[in-house]
C-alpha cells in the first residue's frame, strides 16, 4: 500500500512538473528532498508532546505524521513552532504541513486545511480545591476570577469572548494556561475534551460544574493554501486511512 501511495505521489508530481505554467508543489519538494517537514508545538497532550531531554516527539499527531512519511517513502523532520506562529510557519514555507489544529475562519483566510479526522469540544476547568466556587459560565465571568490562557491559541480568542468581565491572564508558549491554574496564579482555564482527559489523569483538575461543552470544532492539518496538488494528496491520504481504520487505531492508542 505504501508503494501505491508513493507511486501516486510521483505521478501527481509529474503532472505538475509537466505543465510549464504550473507552480512547484510542496509534494515535489518532499519527494525530491526525501524529507517531510512537519510543524508541531510539542505541548498539546496527547496530540504532540516534546521530550526536551531527547528533543523527540510522541503523540497522536506524531503517529499520523510518521505514517504519512512512510507512505510517501520519505523521512520526517519535526520543526518546533508555537501556537502564535503555527500558521505563519506553514504560510512562509518553514514546514510542509502541521500537526492537528482547529479549523477556524481566521486560519482559513491564509492557510489550507486537510480533511478533518477528529473533533474537539471546549470545557472550562479548575482545580479540585476551587470547584465549589464555580457553577456554569456566568460564575467564571467575574472581575475577581482569573482565567489563564496561552497567547495565539484558539483558546485565547474563546476566553476573551466568553469571559470579557474576568481577569484574563495571557501567557506565552511554552507556558500554558493550565500551568498557571495548577500553580495557583489563576483560577480557571479552558481546553479541549482531548487534553482535559489527560490532564485529569495527572493533575487535580476538574471540569467546572454546570458548564456544558462549547465550540465543537473539527481538527485537521494546516497546509499551504495555494498548493492544491499537495492538499489533494493529503486529503485523499486521510480518506484512505480512515477507510482502513488507521485513525480509529491511533485514537484508541492514545485514549481518544
Amino acid at each position: 500500500m505504501r508503494q501505491i501511495f508513493k507511486a501516486a505521489a510521483i505521478a501527481v508530481a509529474g503532472l505538475v512538473l509537466g505543465g510549464a505554467a504550473s507552480a512547484q508543489s510542496a509534494l515535489n519538494e518532499i519527494l525530491d528532498g526525501g524529507v517531510l517537514k512537519v510543524g508541531t508545538t510539542g505541548d498539546w497532550n496527547p496530540m504532540s508532546l516534546r521530550d526536551p531531554a531527547t528533543n523527540s516527539y510522541k503523540g497522536f499527531d506524531i503517529d499520523v505524521m510518521n505514517e504519512l512519511a512512510k507512505d510517501l517513502g520519505v523521512e520526517v523532520e519535526y520543526v518546533p513552532t508555537d501556537w502564535k506562529t503555527l500558521v505563519n510557519g506553514v504560510v512562509a514555507g518553514k514546514y510542509h504541513i502541521t500537526g492537528s489544529a482547529s479549523i477556524s475562519p481566521p486560519r482559513m483566510k491564509v492557510a489550507g486545511f486537510s480533511e478533518s479526522y477528529i473533533a474537539v469540544e471546549i470545557f472550562p476547568f479548575t482545580t479540585e480545591d476551587k470547584a465549589d466556587r464555580f457553577d456554569g459560565y456566568a460564575s467564571i465571568n467575574k472581575p475577581e476570577v482569573k482565567v489563564a490562557t496561552t497567547l495565539g491559541t484558539t483558546f485565547e480568542k474563546l476566553v476573551r469572548e466568553w469571559f470579557p468581565d474576568a481577569d484574563i491572564k495571557v501567557v506565552e508558549a511554552p507556558a500554558r494556561g493550565f500551568q498557571e491554574v495548577l500553580a495557583g496564579r489563576a483560577d480557571v482555564f479552558i481546553t479541549s475534551n482531548i487534553e482535559g482527559v489527560t490532564l485529569q489523569e495527572k493533575f487535580p483538575v476538574v471540569p467546572v460544574k454546570g458548564a456544558e461543552p462549547r465550540s465543537p470544532s473539527p481538527i485537521a492539518m494546516l497546509l499551504p493554501q495555494d498548493d492544491q496538488v499537495w492538499i489533494n494528496y493529503v486529503n485523499n491520504w486521510v480518506k484512505v486511512k480512515q477507510a482502513q481504520g488507521f485513525f480509529d487505531g491511533v485514537k484508541a492508542n492514545w485514549g481518544l
